[in-house]
């Protein structure tokens, strides 16, 4: 027979026990793999798509000082990863050749990675652009009908732990400019669920800042700042993230005995959708809170189709800049004209979103002014009288005496045709916690909400 293994030896009162390793937060993405080149005349095995990883275990080192926080990187491949964003929340995939095309079954899956709360971070290495458009190529298969672009400057992925209002860039070997911070995403709800840099960041958490010939670079100061902000974000995010995920989308049943009111919800060439759980489930709370006849349902239209003059109420929500066509401007001051409202709000709060909102809604009804809507309009006074709001931690911080509904609206004869917040009902009608939301409080959106519907249809 074998020997018996020895015992383990203990360990003396005075060694310190070896401390558990820290939670993963980041997946390094590798893709294994080999190819032949010649090199000198002999034949050598390179990989077939380098990267590497000390940048990225750098900025986890960096972050976890700034932040105090306690969490590590480890390499994976997308064959052996779990898929489970509680597991990594984070996946990262960098490079400087063409990024390999993924198979239609790796896409689906993280597809529902993300979708299930991951964060995909995407960038290129020295901005390469082999890699910018091969990347931009597997985002667009990862996600055909979600628009990859340009994150507002007013976007938390800016200022989440540093304020960030530019970023020195170099190109080959110019010197450092400076330029207004730029990232694009995708958005999943109100988080960027994919974040795309076509700028090199890596190398300034590599601690490099010499010139490269044929790239473009963030200084290290700044891209460690920006890595930060990316860290922070999908940390506070996560809770957002999962609820997000899991919660289900209200649909009434219908009943032949009641009236049917149908919402129509507009499509625009922005973010239109960022809050799809807030109007199901402000029509719930509106058919528990009232005793209107009435089954609220939301349909989704677009302005230049003839079906936006069947809803009495239009509904329009969004994070980022849009605009509307001439169709759409003129098919909108028709619909209005008519005697149908618009009631819209900007998801999160975004300043983006309402700078868009202002300039769209003076093109549809140039003679017209969006005002504050008075605190004696019957707009406050039914079914909820309300005179003071709740908001968000988000607000108080930054307007901590502000405690009256502010909401601007435009008249036509005598009444309101559009009633606009530039602060979030939506995220609020959801009830899902999102950390950088500039709205009201769950229970006064949902108040106010209630109140703006009812006004909308009675009025």
């Amino acid at each position: 027979m074998p020997p018996l293994p020895l015992p383990a030896t203990p360990l003396r009162r005075s060694e310190r026990k070896r401390e558990p390793a820290p939670p993963a937060l980041v997946g390094m993405i590798t893709f294994p793999g080999s190819r032949f080149v010649i090199e000198n005349g002999q034949r050598v095995a390179v990989e077939m798509f380098p990267t590497t990883q000390i940048d990225i275990e750098r900025l986890t080192a960096y972050a976890n000082h700034r932040l105090g926080i306690r969490y590590r990187y480890v390499a994976t491949t997308l064959e052996s990863f779990s898929w489970d964003p509680v597991e990594l929340p984070l996946l990262y995939i960098t490079g400087w050749t063409p990024m390999p095309k993924l198979p239609d079954e790796t896409l689906d899956r993280l597809r529902r990675y993300i979708y299930d709360g991951g964060t995909l971070v995407v960038h290129a290495q020295c901005g390469r652009k082999e890699f910018v458009d091969t990347a931009r190529r597997e985002l667009a298969r990862l996600f055909p009908e979600r628009k990859l672009a340009p994150i507002d400057t007013d976007s938390p992925l800016f200022r989440s732990y540093f304020r960030i209002t530019e970023m020195k860039v170099r190109q080959d070997d110019q010197p450092f400019k400076s330029m207004p911070p730029y990232l694009e995403a995708v958005y999943i709800g109100c988080r960027p669920a994919v974040i795309f840099s076509p700028i090199d960041l890596n190398c300034g958490w590599d601690v490099v800042n010499h010139p490269i010939m044929g790239g473009i670079l963030y200084h290290q100061d700044y891209a460690l700042a920006m890595g930060t902000n990316i860290v922070t974000c999908t940390l506070a995010n996560l809770k957002y993230a999962r609820a997000f995920a899991t919660e289900k989308i209200f649909h009434g049943t219908y009943e032949k005995t009641r009236d049917r009111l149908v919402i129509g919800q507009i499509r625009h060439n922005g973010d239109w959708d960022p809050t799809p759980h807030g109007l199901p489930n402000l029509m719930k709370y509106l058919a528990a809170s009232t005793t209107l006849n009435v089954q609220f349902k939301r349909d989704t239209v677009d302005l230049t189709e003839d079906k936006a003059f069947d809803h009495a109420v239009l509904y329009m929500t969004g994070l980022r800049d849009f605009k509307f066509s001439q169709a759409e401007v003129a098919r909108l001051r028709t619909y209005l004209s008519s005697g149908g409202v618009l009631v819209a709000d900007a998801a999160a709060g975004r300043r983006a979103f309402d700078a868009a909102f202002r300039r769209e809604i003076k093109r549809v009804l140039p003679e017209a002014e969006l005002k504050p809507i008075a605190l004696d309009s019957p707009l406050f006074e039914a079914p909820f009288k309300v005179r003071t709001a709740d908001y968000t931690e988000a607000v108080k911080a930054s307007q901590p005496e502000l405690n009256a509904p502010h909401l601007l609206g435009i008249d036509m004869e005598q009444s309101l045709c559009v009633i606009y917040s530039p602060y979030s009902l939506g995220n609020g009608w959801e009830q899902i916690a999102y950390t950088y939301n500039l709205g009201f409080s769950d229970e006064d959106a949902l108040r106010l909400g209630v109140n703006v519907l009812t006004y909308a249809v009675t009025h």
